[in-house]
């Protein structure tokens, strides 16, 4: 059985706080240091990807998805990265356009249901390493783009398994949630780097787009109402979330998926803890532990191994399932 009573996270007290696991993730863990092997891929639209792999010559292979702003050096995926390096898997985490550190070339960004971008990744992997097993891993933004990509379409007979974390599945309420005061440190944070990458790109998006809106944006609607929705074809931004939105994807899944959503994760609404759905699916495990944030699920000391590394690995070489799941609480 995947989903056991040992596999709790249960953290010191003083990290049971979901505000203090996200600021000590990003300012204070230091996982080690990874010598990445970058390669550039050119995209259908003529754009690129930059993937960043560790390799030893493995069968089995592990696709990293990082967050909203994040890249192949955000803690969550060295860390994550180098966990999975040490058992003995080849990694490869992939940075979404613009992330990379070079700004990509189209008018086009990412975003969360940007699944031709894996699919263009996963076609790469095909010719360029020879995996007897895939696994997919994501992260907040990045889970849920996994999430709908294995959901939306058979996916390749390699990938066997797929881990996600601290995922705003239902992206509609996740952006209202995301506006609450307690949660506008993060907000600034976040809209702060993406208008940095509108006024970056200026010259080359369509001249319809608000740009006379950008200084006065506050909220993740507002950006995808004038940004996100028009850049990527979508009618508004609420159609984009609701054409992207991993859970209208889930009744789609065939591989066994572990999807991790903490309790206290103030990034998270109540429709991102799809409890019914996983009673009744066959493949989806859902966990909630109480404590652990967003994409935070620390341990005691700095240098450790997080629980949510430790966690993904037991799910990925767990060879049985059970066929009731446990969910947890």
């Amino acid at each position: 059985m995947p989903l056991i009573d040992h596999s709790f996270y249960k953290p010191p007290v003083y990290l049971r706080n979901g505000h203090l696991q996200i600021l000590l993730t990003t300012l204070l863990r230091q996982p080690e240091s990874l010598q990445y092997q970058r390669e550039r891929i050119e995209t259908p639209d003529g754009d690129f990807l930059d993937l960043d792999w560790l390799r030893q010559d493995s069968p089995r292979l592990a696709i990293l998805c990082h967050g909203l702003e994040g890249n192949s050096r955000s803690s969550y995926i060295l860390g994550m990265a180098a966990a999975l390096y040490r058992r003995g898997w080849d990694v490869l985490a992939w940075n979404f356009r613009s992330c990379s550190g070079t700004m990509n070339r189209t008018s086009r960004f990412y975003h969360s249901g940007a699944t031709d971008d894996l699919e263009t990744v996963l076609k790469q992997t095909a010719q360029s390493h020879p995996a007897q097993q895939i696994a997919l891993i994501g992260f907040s933004l990045g889970g849920n783009l996994l999430l709908k990509y294995i959901g939306e379409r058979p996916p390749d007979a390699r990938i066997t398994k797929a881990v996600a974390f601290s995922v705003p599945i239902d992206l509609s309420s996740s952006a209202r949630q995301l506006a609450q005061p307690q949660n506008r440190i993060y907000m600034r944070h976040f809209l702060k780097s993406l208008r940095e990458k509108v006024l970056l790109k200026k010259l080359i998006l369509p001249s319809h787009l608000r740009f006379d809106q950008l200084s006065k944006i506050r909220t993740f609607h507002e950006f995808d109402e004038y940004f996100t929705a028009p850049l990527h074809g979508f009618k508004s931004a609420e159609d984009y979330y609701l054409r992207c939105s991993a859970i209208h994807y889930f009744s789609g899944i065939q591989i066994p998926t572990l999807l991790v959503n903490a309790r206290n994760d103030p990034f998270l609404s109540p429709a991102c803890f799809p409890t019914e759905i996983a009673q009744k699916h066959p493949y989806l495990y859902l966990e909630t532990p109480s404590f652990g944030g967003h994409c935070g699920f620390l341990p005691e000391d700095r240098q450790g191994e997080c629980w949510s590394e430790s966690r993904a690995l037991a799910f990925l070489e767990e060879e049985h399932f059970a066929e009731e799941k446990l969910v947890q609480f």
